[in-house]
């Protein structure tokens, strides 16, 4: 019987190996060397599952990733919402920025953010990683712009908080693009409490 490409095409397949063990393992490949540079062969190395049984279970490279994206996401997301407690505009946006500069700098090796890796390696050719990584995103920017439009927080800000919390989001790609660049966690830990400063003077302070 024929395997169509459709991701979720042979499940059966899936049975094989233990799916969450393999899209960790594929996961932390994906953030080491970015989708592009990462082929079948390179997956099946790393995941330890033949490389038909990889095809027959999601169907090519591009469905793997976007399942183990997915996972990334998630992680990511609620990390962000566990930072933006309370209702002090200043300790949230530090905390946010720590969690985000931590995510980057986890693990023996800085392995930066996949998200801006994969938008910078050529992979957003693709439909479906593109509105993939939108959706991701836009997420992002609704969690930060509900935490800062809590009672008495707009207060403390010099924007909006939708238009902080999209300058937000859009300093944190760059935080990852300086990270690559320069692997440097103090200096990044000061950008973020420079625009800190800049969209929540008045926060409160202890």
């Amino acid at each position: 019987m024929s395997v169509n490409n459709h991701p979720e095409a042979g499940l059966a397949g899936v049975r094989q190996f233990d799916e969450d063990t393999m899209l960790e393992d594929a996961l932390a490949l994906f953030w080491s060397r970015g989708v592009a540079a990462t082929s079948m062969v390179d997956l099946a190395n790393a995941t330890g599952v033949q490389r038909g049984s990889l095809y027959n279970a999601y169907g090519d490279r591009e469905a793997i990733f976007l399942r183990a994206y997915d996972r990334y996401a998630e992680r990511f997301l609620e990390s962000a919402r566990a930072s933006l407690t309370g209702d002090d505009a200043g300790h949230m946006l530090r905390r946010l920025f720590d969690s985000v500069i931590d995510s980057m700098f986890a693990g023996e090796t800085a392995r930066g953010c996949l998200t801006t890796r994969t938008a910078g390696d050529g992979s957003l050719a693709s439909q479906p990683i593109r509105e993939r990584i939108r959706h991701m995103l836009g997420d992002f920017i609704a969690i930060v712009t509900e935490a800062l439009s809590r009672p008495g927080v707009p207060e403390q800000l010099t924007l909006e908080p939708a238009q902080a919390a999209e300058l937000v989001v859009t300093f944190t790609r760059g935080l990852a693009v300086m990270e690559r660049v320069y692997g440097d966690r103090d200096a990044l830990l000061r950008s973020a409490g420079s625009l800190i400063s800049a969209i929540a003077p008045d926060a409160k302070r202890p």
